[in-house]
């Protein structure tokens, strides 16, 4: 039997109402199939932590978290903390301690009707996102603060081990896949960081000749992304414009409640986290109308990440049958079924797919 020890971090505002449900497809899983165990332990590491304590997590909670298999994150973010704090002390600090320099975000249209473009398109493909360093490593400076000459610079960091290893993986993921490969970056404005980038990806690419690739600057592959998404298979960028990107990908797709990401520390020598892509979204917490599908989406991600692919492929064909059935959905989809309605129709229907054969 193979026993996960996931950390629970459900966090703010809606993030544990996601989680539960997310949590509750685990159990399933586990009660259906043999060969899995799961086992839980939260945190109540957030903002609402910080207000009692002064600070996002425990002083050792990077060494708590060592000993899992993955990390479950709900949601971080709420009134009256900073955002710039809330992030880094919890969210970035985990990715970075733990080295998950590889983040994936799927941007997959599960129903045609939920795009917003007028014609329907092929929207599948996925952005393979630098998740260590680039314009997120912190560096800096903020100087003659107050002053009429008052300056403040944000320092973007490419490595040459960073950026390679994200390309190397982008192009391992496509060779595996069979897919095209697309970089995208910003050389013509970005004159060191992005040409360094470009630099990196055709050095890589000389490698694998059976990959086909392209490059797009980032304001005309955010053109694509709108008006010719079925251009795209495999994308690999930087960490900022991997961020905005996959918000739009996001919104093509159907929304923020459809939108999972996985940190991934490739090695093995961390904890990986998953989570959705959502905020905390303060305004509707605690009223039961979160949709927990971009959570119970990166429970598939989990499953993958386990070498559980069948339990990952049912977890999205679920989701394909229940927002084709449109009986249970949350208020974000147009429907009117609660956060725990559309997690119990959510297990209903997974019943039924189980690859051990096990619906009872």
């Amino acid at each position: 039997m193979k026993k996960w020890k996931i950390a629970l971090i459900p966090g703010d505002g809606i993030g544990p109402e996601v989680v539960s449900e997310g949590v509750k497809v685990l159990k399933m899983i586990e009660e259906l199939d043999p060969g899995l165990s799961f086992s839980f332990t939260e945190f109540p590491w957030g903002c609402e932590y910080y207000l009692n304590n002064g600070k996002m997590m425990d002083d050792d909670g990077i060494e708590q978290l060592k000993e899992f298999d993955a990390i479950y994150l709900g949601a971080v973010g709420y009134p009256g903390v900073p955002d710039h704090i809330s992030l880094w002390d919890l969210l970035l600090k985990i990715r970075k301690e733990f080295d998950q320099y590889v983040n994936i975000r799927p941007i997959k249209l599960l129903n045609s009707e939920l795009t917003p473009l007028k014609n329907e398109k092929e929207i599948d493909f996925l952005v393979i996102r630098e998740n260590s360093e680039g314009e997120y490593a912190g560096a800096g400076d903020w100087l003659f603060k107050g002053k009429p000459e008052e300056v403040v610079l944000q320092t973007g960091v490419f490595s040459r081990k960073g950026t390679e290893r994200i390309i190397r993986y982008a192009f391992e993921e496509a060779r595996k896949q069979k897919k095209t490969l697309t970089s995208i970056s910003k050389a013509n404005a970005l004159n060191y960081s992005m040409v360094f980038w470009d630099e990196v990806f055709d050095e890589v690419g000389r490698e694998y000749p059976d990959v086909k690739t392209s490059s797009y600057l980032v304001d005309a592959a955010s053109l694509y992304f709108v008006l010719q998404p079925e251009r795209f298979e495999i994308v690999v960028t930087s960490n900022l414009f991997g961020d905005i990107l996959t918000d739009l990908g996001a919104a093509i797709t159907g929304g923020l409640g459809l939108a999972a990401g996985a940190n991934i520390n490739p090695e093995r020598e961390f904890p990986s986290m998953f989570e959705p892509i959502h905020g905390s979204a303060p305004d509707i917490a605690g009223k039961g109308l979160a949709n927990p599908l971009a959570a119970i989406w990166s429970v598939s991600q989990m499953m993958d990440y386990f070498g559980e692919e069948e339990w990952g492929s049912a977890i999205l064909e679920t989701m394909k049958e229940l927002l084709s059935n449109k009986e249970v959905l949350t208020p974000d989809l147009g429907g009117s079924a609660t956060t725990e309605q559309i997690g119990r129709e959510f297990i209903r229907l997974l019943r039924s797919k189980s690859p051990c054969g096990i619906t009872e």
